[in-house]
């Protein structure tokens, strides 16, 4: 399905790798939120990936999405100008990715490390706002979100190590 032709900046074709990259799969150019939208577009994939290689895999995936996506990003910005446009979410993907490589692959898990990543990239906890703010570039887009799917990482380990076997038998 091609992406509408709205969203994207001038000169960066739908077909381009770093247009559908950048936007992953086009979900960030979803209307109102779209780094919620390219968070769980990248639920299913993260599924998947954990179900064949575990956490393991989840962590070397966010390693690629963030290498990848420093690159798209980047592409995608030296056609729109703007700094960390909203459309581009591949950020949030590695940040997901990395956030769930340390929970069960369990709905209610994955549900909670969705709401910690979009918590702490919302909130942006010192250095998360700081690298937001001073870095630029691709790579300044992909870091503010592996700093916050650190803290997201953290919480939703501490949360299914001990809250999730208090609650299981209810």
């Amino acid at each position: 399905m091609p992406a509408p032709r709205s969203g994207l900046p001038p000169g960066l074709a739908p077909w381009h790798p770093a247009a559908w990259l950048a936007t992953w799969l086009f979900s960030g150019l979803l209307p109102v939120a779209p780094g919620t939208w390219g968070t769980l577009a990248a639920l299913p994939f993260a599924w998947v990936i954990a179900k064949l290689g575990g956490g393991g895999a989840l962590v070397v995936t966010a390693l690629i999405a963030f290498a990848v996506g420093c690159w798209a990003a980047q592409v995608y910005m030296r056609h729109g100008g703007a700094h960390d446009p909203g459309a581009v979410v591949i950020d949030e993907v590695a940040g997901l990715w990395l956030t769930l490589a340390v929970a069960p692959v369990d709905g209610r898990a994955y549900a909670l490390g969705f709401l910690f990543f979009r918590l702490f990239d919302i909130l942006k906890p010192w250095p998360v706002g700081w690298l937001d703010r001073r870095v630029r570039g691709g790579f300044g887009v992909m870091i503010d979100d592996v700093a916050a799917a650190v803290y997201a990482a953290v919480a939703l380990w501490l949360s299914t190590t001990y809250l999730f076997p208090l609650f299981m038998n209810l």
